[in-house]
């Protein structure tokens, strides 16, 4: 694996001036005077943590991705879904557009900083339950990431009976696997986004996402932890949410996952933007600033994930984002 860091020392060495070259901006640093092929390389880099993340999925009057001002403050953009019969929503209209109107899309995000990736499955597929060959799902996924130009994918796994009967696990650990043999690492980002019960130790009969993290953690970039939806006073203080869990989902508050082998900067605390966007988990962006003021005193830099874009804009990661990592 090549870091992000030793990406950038890399291509340093090795940098084509010339004069009116395109700059980009990466984590917030500038790098002017770069060749094509040193920004492409730059341009595709995993971002170092913490990472901010926005899903889209909902219906925009827009035809394709914000501008990226609209979403300043974040990182990485994830279009949803990309399903086992196809492109749908947001990734549906990313497929819409031209090569040189995709092309465009994919430089201003560049030059802002944003990743712009796809995300597959969500709630309306249950690959594991459905027979779906994860190595054969992996290497089609894989070539749509590549054919449409995109700067990695999201596993969002939602098969809650796979994971309640114990299949889920090794179903992900060979589609991950086959998704990095694809997307090599440094290159293209993966990352999961498990619900926080998943990593629950001795619940679930396959070992849960401490298993698939022991297994293959150390292909996927980072986990978008949902934080929501697991109950009406589930992870909705600060203390549930970052110290504690409750005893129905016992151990799967962010410090006790990252007490069981993960590392804080794999940890993204994911949040519903409204309380219309989920059925529970909800904070306030003044209370989410606050928690994420506390985690990053203890240590943690994960970052956070919304779901979802627009009823989270730049305003709102703004907000966020005020106490701890301001922008």
């Amino acid at each position: 694996m090549v870091s992000f860091t030793s990406c950038v020392a890399i291509i340093a060495s090795a940098l084509v001036y010339a004069k009116g070259a395109a700059s980009l901006a990466i984590n917030g640093t500038r790098f002017d005077g770069l060749n094509d092929q040193a920004r492409e390389i730059l341009a595709r880099a995993t971002p170092a943590a913490p990472h901010w993340v926005a899903y889209s999925d909902a219906w925009t009057s827009s035809s394709g991705p914000p501008d990226p001002s609209a979403i300043k403050g974040f990182n990485v953009f994830a279009l949803s879904f990309l399903l086992l019969e196809g492109a749908w929503d947001q990734a549906q209209t990313w497929t819409s557009l031209t090569d040189a109107q995709r092309s465009t899309i994919k430089s201003q995000y560049a030059a802002a900083g944003i990743k712009l990736i796809v995300s597959a499955f969500g709630s309306t597929d249950v690959p594991t339950t459905s027979g779906a060959d994860p190595v054969a799902t992996a290497n089609s996924f894989a070539a749509w990431v590549k054919q449409y130009n995109l700067d990695g994918i999201d596993v969002d796994y939602e098969d809650f009976g796979a994971f309640n009967s114990g299949t889920a696990e090794a179903w992900l650990i060979s589609f991950t696997r086959q998704l990095r043999a694809q997307l090599p690492q440094g290159s293209y980002i993966v990352t999961h986004a498990p619900v926080a019960p998943w990593f629950s130790p001795s619940k679930w009969p396959g070992g849960g996402y401490l298993n698939v993290h022991t297994q293959v953690g150390s292909l996927i970039d980072w986990y978008n932890v949902q934080f929501y939806n697991q109950g009406a006073s589930e992870y909705t203080d600060c203390n549930g949410l970052l110290t504690a869990s409750s005893s129905t989902w016992p151990q799967s508050a962010v410090f006790q996952i990252g007490a069981n082998g993960v590392p804080f900067s794999k940890i993204v605390i994911g949040k519903p933007a409204t309380t219309s966007d989920a059925n529970n988990g909800y904070m306030s962006t003044s209370t989410l600033a606050t928690c994420l003021q506390q985690a990053k005193n203890q240590g943690w830099n994960g970052g956070v994930m919304v779901w979802q874009y627009p009823h989270a804009a730049a305003s709102w990661i703004q907000a966020v984002r005020s106490l701890s990592w301001p922008v």
